[in-house]
């Protein structure tokens, strides 16, 4: 019933019908969003084969009557990380970096007089956050040094050089915004294409993702997406594009789009590990889901075991501090969970989580 389901699911969206409710999972998100007291909730069930079954609930905004709807979009944060470290895992499998290129051999020029320690980084550092950087710079400065994003993660490079490493690199596991904009500043490097572009056309065009971008989601002023919401549960004081971290971050945390589409991508990851991907051959899937230097974080995935999952489970969580996301994946399983919010915060924390193991539950009871 279950792969009946996916397979009507995968014709739907083929053929650019809108989304619809399914009112088993809408009954769990509801009664979840109002116990946290979040403005709206969305979840999906997905498999290697495409969208299960989803259901958004809420409001875009609080204050308002305005419905979310099955085909907003929205802010996937750091969940973006995944999809940045498979844009570069392509540029690796075509030859033109390596996993151990190193970011003074890639950017000399950038890197001068940078310390050795910094200039031999490695790229397969720099993606499971074992290269030693400080998690953030600031941003915003970085933004303001250049006109156009890719230049001004070259200045967020050479800021990044002449900054303090926090442990030497392959030494420690640190949480670094920082080390996903230099891989991508060195994928940039190496292939000429902004990482904005590189993305529409490797990662989103191929699998069909036509919701997706890039920053805040909405118009300006207007109620047609999912107003973000702060940690306090207040709606921001305004919406739209902007509203979001600054361009310059955009490998570890700015796409956007509607959860059917988040589904194309999940869904490839779980077929790839199957040996059925189309972004990847079969044993980059395998290293993009391995954590190295003996860690517990691959390349945009924490790798944990959960009985649910039948073993290794994969999974990340997103927020640009007004949104949240979460992904829950089972390969073993041949499932993955996908939950949004359009607030921040502990209150959108908590209830994704809940809504994820809701989700993971009605999965499991209508196999």
């Amino acid at each position: 019933m279950i792969r009946l389901i996916a397979a009507l699911a995968a014709v739907a969206l083929m053929s650019g019908v809108q989304q619809q409710n399914d009112p088993r999972i809408a009954t769990r998100l509801e009664a979840i969003r109002v116990k946290h007291r979040l403005p709206a909730l969305g979840g999906a069930i997905v498999a290697s084969t495409g969208l299960v079954a989803m259901a958004v609930t809420g409001v875009r905004r609080t204050g308002t009557e305005v419905a979310a709807t099955p085909d907003d979009l929205w802010h996937l944060g750091s969940d973006t990380k995944a999809m940045t470290a498979a844009w570069i895992a392509q540029v690796v499998e075509r030859g033109t970096l390596s996993w151990q290129s190193t970011i003074g051999g890639v950017v000399p020029q950038e890197t001068a007089g940078a310390p050795d320690a910094f200039r031999n980084i490695t790229l397969i550092q720099l993606l499971s956050h074992r290269a030693g950087l400080v998690a953030n710079i600031n941003w915003q400065e970085a933004s303001e040094a250049a006109a156009t994003p890719r230049a001004q993660r070259l200045a967020a490079l050479r800021t990044a050089a002449a900054t303090t490493l926090s442990s030497p690199p392959g030494s420690k596991y640190a949480y670094s915004n920082l080390g996903y904009v230099i891989a991508a500043t060195m994928a940039e490097h190496v292939t000429d294409r902004d990482w904005e572009d590189a993305l529409r056309a490797s990662i989103f065009r191929p699998l069909g993702m036509n919701s997706a971008g890039f920053g805040g989601v909405g118009t300006p002023g207007a109620i047609d997406q999912p107003w973000p919401h702060t940690g306090n549960g207040r709606p921001t004081a305004t919406n739209g594009p902007l509203m979001d971290n600054p361009e310059v971050m955009g490998p570890a945390g700015t796409v956007h789009c509607s959860l059917a589409d988040w589904s194309k991508f999940i869904a490839d990851q779980l077929a790839g590990l199957d040996g059925r991907g189309k972004l990847l051959a079969p044993d980059m899937y395998t290293r993009l889901h391995t954590a190295p230097f003996d860690g517990n974080y691959a390349f945009g995935w924490l790798v944990t075991d959960r009985p649910w999952g039948g073993g290794t489970v994969y999974t990340h969580a997103g927020s640009n501090t007004m949104n949240y996301a979460v992904v829950w994946m089972a390969p073993k399983r041949d499932f993955a969970v996908l939950v949004t919010t359009n607030q921040a915060g502990q209150a959108a924390e908590q209830g994704t989580d809940e809504a994820a193991a809701a989700l993971i539950q009605l999965r499991q009871t209508s196999k």
